[in-house]
């Protein structure tokens, strides 16, 4: 991969932080943005290999000033709210996701970057009763799901209108070591490695769960990504799983019975039972598909669970 100097918002969060640890890992030159009060738990170890500059997304002059002094040839946007049910404040979603952005796209412009790849997200589909394709209409369902349609949109339109090497990558629902610790796969290590009682809902609520390793891998892709702007494309495996399977898969691979109490928790208005990516689009024009299996990613993320969950902290920020 070519020499870059990276700048990344959002390192903090779960895939950030391991398209970080890729980076450094592969002797990358990284800048990043923090606000002050982040909670740096996943990339504590990093911070002394990287250039770490303080700002939100809120301020252009101060976001300009970082622009000025980093010169990023490649930059990572994902910085983002509202992801969780915790962040549930609409006017934070959308100054963050929608205006945030904005800002960001209209600081780069001081420099002559090669790529700008933006983070949206599967939920910007909405419900629908098949593989969800680029093409398709999208029906936003919550504030944040708007504002990701939104910040796509924007993305997608300056790219073309303004020629710039911008793009987006909409994730499925990605899971592996430094996942959100509230979401499911992580409950789940950390109920069997416990021997803890865990309530679940419907065991036939499906997902297209991505491993972390294959997500980070379509952001590396950085030549391809270059030859597409304006494109947005889908990172999934484009396999549903329900949490049934998935539950089951876990208990065999970790060896561990589990204490599971099904439906115990009622659905939320952001459930279904089916939600499953078409990746034909990423295939074709990146280059990119998964490598992991359900069982080779469950698998890597039962080792590190195994060897880390003491270490670090799962406490709500």
């Amino acid at each position: 991969m070519k020499k870059h100097t990276f700048l990344i918002t959002g390192s903090t969060g779960f895939i950030g932080s391991v398209l970080l640890r890729t980076l450094l890992r592969r002797g990358e030159k990284v800048a990043i943005i923090l606000r002050k009060e982040s909670n740096v738990w996943r990339i504590s170890d990093l911070l002394g290999q990287v250039t770490i500059h303080y700002s939100d997304l809120s301020s252009l002059p101060k976001l300009e000033s970082i622009i000025k002094k980093v010169k990023p040839t490649v930059i990572y946007h994902l910085a983002t709210n509202g992801a969780y049910s915790y962040q549930d404040n609409a006017d934070q979603i959308i100054q963050t996701n929608i205006l945030g952005t904005w800002n960001l796209l209209q600081a780069c412009n001081i420099v002559d970057y090669e790529l700008f790849v933006n983070t949206g997200s599967s939920s910007e589909y909405g419900f629908k009763q098949f593989a969800m394709r680029e093409t398709d209409i999208t029906e936003p369902a919550s504030y944040y799901a708007v504002t990701k349609c939104a910040q796509t949109l924007l993305c997608s339109h300056i790219a073309r209108q303004e020629k710039k090497p911008i793009v987006t990558l909409r994730p499925f629902s990605v899971y592996g070591p430094f996942e959100e610790p509230r979401r499911l796969v992580p409950t789940l290590m950390m109920s069997l490695l416990q021997n803890k009682k865990m309530s679940l809902v419907s065991p036939t609520i499906a997902r297209d769960y991505i491993y972390i390793d294959d997500m980070v891998s379509a952001y590396l892709k950085i030549s391809k990504l270059k030859m597409n702007s304006g494109e947005y494309f889908n990172i999934g495996t484009g396999v549903q799983t329900t949490i049934k399977e998935i539950v089951n898969k876990s208990s065999r691979i970790s060896g561990k019975e589990g204490n599971f109490i099904w439906e115990g928790l009622d659905n939320r208005k952001w459930d279904t039972d089916v939600w499953v990516g078409d990746i034909s689009k990423a295939k074709r024009l990146l280059n990119w598909q998964p490598k992991h299996s359900l069982e080779s990613g469950i698998t890597e993320t039962w080792k590190w669970f195994e060897k880390n969950y003491k270490k670090y902290s799962y406490e709500k920020k």
